[in-house]
């Protein structure tokens, strides 16, 4: 699915994710939260709002907001927790622990749409990056507008991280 968007939206890295999420009809706030909350989707009859932490460094924001348009366009259909009656994801213990299919599927669009495999390819080159060259990583990192543990598990995911 990220694919099929990046596609569609003919995005270069770094991926403009407010932009591909507005596209797809997403209406997208920051407001202040409590730290342990990085945003939620709140989808009402035709209108969707995905609200994001101010408060979190700019890297997350984007991965939040990747997340959040994630659960739009894969979960939107099964929305099973309701607050004031409007369908809202979060990430609650279960989720931060792996075990809830919908936030893994939901990471994994984010890394995706955000850390293009195609465009991390070219970029590594022949060889697996080593994951402990910090330099290395932080600047791959910069490039995509991640941060440096995000760019880490992707390149590890796609085997283009070795040590």
């Amino acid at each position: 699915m990220a694919d099929r968007v990046l596609r569609a939206s003919g995005a270069e890295v770094p991926v403009n994710v407010e932009r591909i999420a507005r596209a797809h009809g997403l209406e997208v706030t920051y407001r202040p939260m409590e730290e342990t909350v990085s945003g939620m989707l709140v989808i009402k009859e035709r209108r969707a709002i995905a609200c994001i932490n101010a408060r979190h460094h700019p890297h997350r924001r984007r991965f939040t907001l990747a997340h959040e348009l994630g659960h739009y366009l894969l979960h939107r259909e099964q929305a099973r927790v309701f607050i004031d009656a409007s369908p809202i994801f979060f990430r609650d213990e279960r989720a931060s622990e792996g075990t809830d299919h919908r936030e893994v599927e939901a990471n994994r669009f984010a890394a995706s749409l955000l850390m293009p495999e195609a465009a991390l390819r070219e970029l590594v080159g022949t060889g697996p990056l080593d994951l402990f060259d910090e330099r290395a990583v932080q600047r791959l990192a910069m490039r995509f507008g991640v941060s440096p543990q995000a760019m880490t598990i992707r390149l590890a995911m796609l085997g283009l991280g070795g040590c």
